[in-house]
């Protein structure tokens, strides 16, 4: 299984980000598929997560109402939109791939992409 995270970078506080993950070696339809992200000092926060049918999502009171995290099944990737950015956002932000879109508990990791946000 490989997933591989793509998209991250400097951005601008305020300014917007569009994080990709492309998945291989497993049946992505099948899987939930999570974003995690961890800061220097910091433990592993679980960003935002979407069921496998694309229905349902779950995200982080830290990230609601700025983050969205769509998927596309036929394209195997799975996306973290990320809007109005703020410094605390910075971090190497992961994907995973597991059981249940909801809950921390994922099987495959990616290798992490760094988004660092500042002026």
């Amino acid at each position: 299984v490989q997933l591989v995270e793509s998209g991250g970078g400097l951005v601008q506080p305020g300014g917007s980000l569009r994080l990709s993950c492309a998945a291989s070696g497993l049946t992505f339809s099948s899987y939930a598929m999570g974003w995690f992200r961890q800061a220097p000092g910091k433990e592993r926060e679980f960003v935002a997560g979407i069921r496998w049918t694309g229905d349902m999502t779950y995200y982080a009171d830290s990230v609601k109402g700025r983050f969205t995290i769509p998927r596309d099944n036929a394209g195997n990737t799975v996306y973290l939109q990320m809007n109005s950015l703020k410094p605390t956002d910075t971090a190497v932000y992961y994907c995973a791939a597991g059981p249940f879109y909801n809950r921390p508990t994922y099987t495959y990791w990616g290798q992490g992409t760094q988004v660092t946000v500042s002026s």
